[in-house]
């Protein structure tokens, strides 16, 4: 079956299916990784996003129920040079192409994902639209012209969860500490993360109040990574606004943006934003360079948080943009990178440790340090 993938600036793609048939839409980004498809493809940050693949030969190991980060794909399409015609490997249960049709992903493969990736490096991340129903070029293109793209919108909805549920250590790790974790599209590997560094973990939906937080009597708040745009969560802004001061906090991700924000910080639209697992990140205190997972098109303006507030602490070495930072009073530290990993690197597991050892300490003051 043939496909097409339409951009908004008037550019064509054509290709054959994979996956289910059908239309969807949504912001094209590439993706840097030469493995961890299915990480990728399960990860919430991608809500709203058609995801295209540099390395070109995709599937060769298939997919299994273990590693996926959430309970289904979230990306809107996926975009890749070649679909592996094998899938060979022990732990695998499906072919990526069965699966993506068991989840009603649309898929195209056969296209020139070089000529991609290089057209969204110079205009940066553009609207699209892939489709087996409609291959008309100029109807695509409006299509994706009139879609909404992620400026505003609230993504998080989508991906978090409705009820609080809650995560115990491991048998043969003691519970330390009990953390809430705010959900604004989770990784799983995160709550394993945490898990194994012996805290208790309490996840409760993105529209959870500060007041509601601060009733469950944690030792940390924990803010998680998510997709779309920072400024289209001002309710989760307002509820980490509320808990400065109060709790140890540590943010990734989309976490790290909401505490820019609630910081009285800004946030913008990175041009054609990070997404892989081989980012160099600077650690500016130990002067080391990590490698790290990424998946995020927005980013901090560490400028713009009140003077004295906050120190910057890791810097991405591709583009100089704030990768980290830390409160210089408070217990409060986020990074903009996914130190869980899945896909990726595991140099930043440390970070971990380091949210337990702010528990470890408290909050200066106790929990009336800061008042509304």
């Amino acid at each position: 079956m043939r496909a097409l993938l339409a951009l908004e600036d008037g550019t064509t793609f054509a290709g054959d299916s994979f996956g289910a048939p059908g239309e969807s839409v949504g912001e094209v980004v590439f993706n840097t990784s030469m493995s961890g498809y299915q990480e990728i493809l399960t990860d919430p940050s991608y809500k709203g996003q058609i995801v295209a693949m540099t390395y070109p030969l995709i599937g060769n190991y298939g997919v299994n129920a273990d590693d996926v980060e959430s309970a289904a794909p979230q990306v809107e399409g996926f975009v890749v040079k070649e679909l592996s015609r094998i899938a060979s490997n022990w732990r695998g249960q499906m072919t990526l192409g069965a699966w993506l049709t068991q989840h009603r992903v649309v898929g195209i493969q056969g296209i020139d994902t070089r000529a991609l990736t290089r057209l969204l490096r110079i205009k940066g991340a553009l609207k699209g639209v892939i489709s087996t129903e409609d291959l008309d070029p100029q109807r695509l293109v409006r299509k994706a012209q009139e879609s909404p793209g992620l400026l505003g919108r609230d993504l998080v909805q989508e991906v978090s969860c409705t009820t609080p549920c809650t995560w115990a250590p491991p048998g043969d790790v003691p519970a330390r500490f009990h953390v809430v974790a705010i959900d604004c599209g989770t990784k799983r590997n995160i709550v394993r993360m945490l898990t194994q560094a012996g805290c208790r973990v309490t996840m409760v939906p993105a529209s959870t109040t500060a007041e509601q937080i601060l009733a469950l009597q944690p030792d940390g708040l924990f803010l998680s990574n998510g997709p779309g745009d920072p400024e289209g969560v001002p309710y989760v802004v307002e509820a980490v606004r509320r808990c400065v001061g109060r709790l140890p906090i540590f943010g990734i991700c989309l976490g790290h943006q909401i505490l820019g924000l609630a910081l009285g910080g800004s946030t913008y639209k990175l041009k054609f934003g990070h997404h892989g697992a081989n980012h160099p990140v600077l650690d500016l205190t130990t002067r080391r360079v990590e490698i790290t997972a990424q998946n995020h098109g927005f980013a901090v303006d560490v400028s713009t948080i009140p003077e004295g507030q906050v120190a910057l602490t890791h810097v991405n070495l591709y583009d100089k943009t704030v990768e980290g930072m830390r409160h210089t009073t408070l217990p409060i530290f986020s990074v903009q990178y996914h130190p869980e990993a899945s896909p990726g690197p595991h140099d930043a597991h440390h970070l971990f440790r380091q949210f337990v050892q702010l528990m470890e300490a408290g909050v200066p003051g106790g929990a009336s340090a800061q008042t509304d």
